[in-house]
């Protein structure tokens, strides 16, 4: 038929690859220590062991817990180092705010995800994308990515940029 719209994107057999896809966090679970603090200030050991004691501890199973102390002040290690050996049941425990934890469960995420269905494919990493720190994902993907397929693209099918060529087979 005359005129008909062809998507040759479609059946280039490009698999596109978008980060976004990968960046779900969930259950993220905030300890704050300011509260803590004598005077928004100092971290008293006699009253912190006391709230470690009475605290639930069982509401962070299974939750990705990320701690801090959202002021300035200076909170010795082992504060961080006690509360950690308390959340042996949490999924996963980070140090900082809740874009660190995103980013890490985002690059976790990068890290565990299976890429065998890949193998030999030509592949498109989409270049927009709103995920945390996305040069750090782009450099986790094509390290993943490059043992395994054919070729690697950045960007849209439109105005792809070459990353990788796999080599030819002797």
């Amino acid at each position: 038929m005359e005129g008909e719209i062809v998507n040759k994107v479609a059946k280039s057999g490009i698999e596109q690859l978008d980060l976004a896809d990968f960046n779900k966090p969930s259950g993220i679970v905030e300890i704050d220590l300011m509260p803590l603090l004598w005077q928004e200030l100092v971290l008293r050991e006699k009253e912190f062991r006391v709230w470690v004691k009475e605290h639930d501890w069982t509401i962070y199973e299974g939750k990705n817990v990320f701690v801090h102390c959202s002021n300035d002040a200076i909170v010795p290690a082992w504060a961080y180092m006690l509360i950690t050996t308390l959340l042996e049941k949490a999924k996963n425990v980070f140090y900082g705010n809740s874009d660190v934890a995103k980013e890490a469960l985002f690059i976790q995420n990068l890290e565990q995800t299976s890429f065998d269905h890949l193998k030999d494919v030509r592949v498109m990493v989409k270049g927009c994308s709103s995920v945390p720190n996305p040069n750090r994902a782009f450099i986790v993907l094509t390290r993943r990515l490059t043992p395994i397929v054919k070729s690697l693209m950045f960007g849209e099918p439109c105005s792809a940029v070459p990353v990788y060529k796999q080599p030819k087979k002797a």
